[in-house]
């Protein structure tokens, strides 16, 4: 089963990590940055990291250190711990999924990216993804779920398949990876970034990075009928200069124009 993007996702550009402006007080993946992408009529991106009780928490970092006033792992601190830890900038808490959900309640798309729990990319243990499954059985607006990591997004073609699932891919450079990278962990680094997982994960779209959408492989997926979005756009030049191959851009850092 291989479910297709809601419209939206192609027509509305999509906040990276929502419409985010510190000096605004709307730090990135906070309530008031969902709010302000709502208000303006933007698609939104979110991260999702697990607490220690296995709940998906949104979240960019897997630690707390750059973004809230805090430190240490996300993973280590329980929902209600991290519920009661204010993000830099932002009069609230780090929001958990639920939260988000409930905030967005179906007005704009939502997409939403699981983040590598491996830190190779590698096989992951399915607890952040079953949390998301979870948080969004019965949410009925446009939402999808991509990840870097195709063990992520196996798992939520078991746990949820009518939601579009994706991949987000770049070229993966081996200093992305361990410096003693081993033939093994090598071959796996060549096929993340052949994108060779994406018929396997019955995924439907691709979020590439900007900069590689040239790339043969985009042009032979975007032949095949899958969707294209790109990351992460920082000005109108580069928004057209995506454009040309993209087919919706995640932007942050200005105001992206709507059709």
């Amino acid at each position: 089963m291989r479910p297709s993007l809601h419209p939206d996702f192609l027509r509305l550009p999509i906040a990276h990590r929502a419409f985010h402006d510190a000096g605004s007080r709307r730090p990135e993946n906070s309530l008031p940055a969902i709010r302000a992408a709502i208000r303006e009529g933007y698609g939104i991106e979110i991260d999702l990291q697990p607490s220690a009780d296995g709940q998906a928490m949104v979240f960019h970092d897997d630690d707390l250190d750059r973004l809230t006033y805090d430190t240490g792992a996300v993973a280590g601190r329980s929902m209600a711990e991290l519920q009661r830890i204010r993000v830099r900038s932002s009069p609230e808490p780090i929001p958990t999924l639920r939260q988000v959900l409930a905030e967005v309640a179906g007005r704009v798309p939502l997409l939403i990216e699981i983040k590598d729990q491996s830190g190779v990319m590698g096989p992951t243990n399915g607890v952040l993804e079953a949390a998301a499954a979870s948080a969004l059985q019965g949410y009925d607006g446009p939402v999808a779920l991509m990840s870097f990591n195709p063990s992520s997004v196996a798992h939520m073609a078991r746990l949820a398949p009518e939601i579009p699932r994706g991949l987000t891919t770049f070229a993966f450079p081996a200093s992305e990876f361990p410096a003693d990278m081993g033939p093994e962990l090598n071959a796996h680094r060549e096929a993340l970034a052949a994108i060779a997982d994406f018929d396997a994960v019955e995924a439907s779209f691709i979020s590439h990075h900007w900069r590689d959408l040239d790339r043969p492989r985009v042009a032979e997926l975007k032949a095949q009928g899958a969707a294209v979005l790109c990351w992460t756009i920082r000005s109108t030049e580069e928004e057209a200069a995506a454009r040309r191959i993209a087919q919706n851009i995640t932007f942050e850092g200005y105001p992206a124009a709507q059709s």
